[in-house]
């Protein structure tokens, strides 16, 4: 058996479990034995993206847990992070030219 942590952080709150998986278990197996679906039922653990600290696995189904690894559930972003930086630096510079 591996012991690994599987989490998931949603807008209102964060679980982190610890499990206990097979040796050769993928990261797509790990996550449905893991219990999250009790904890977050709209969650789409099929499909939903998936990384390891912080880094995404691009075939979950495929790559075996290590001991000590932490799944990580991620959620779809709501705004692309450039344009949010984008129109803010817009918004800076017309505040700018408005005090000038």
């Amino acid at each position: 058996m591996v012991e690994i942590e599987v989490v998931h952080a949603a807008p209102d709150r964060q679980v982190l479990l610890t499990v206990a998986v097979p040796v050769g278990t993928s990261l797509r197996a790990a996550l449905q034995m893991s219990g999250m679906a009790a904890q977050f039922p709209e969650l789409n653990l099929a499909d939903c993206p998936l990384g390891i600290f912080g880094k995404v696995i691009t075939a979950p189904e495929v790559r075996a847990v290590q001991p000590g690894d932490r799944i990580e559930i991620y959620r779809p972003l709501l705004a692309d992070p450039k344009e949010v930086r984008r129109l803010r630096a817009a918004k800076a510079a017309r505040a700018r030219q408005q005090d000038s």
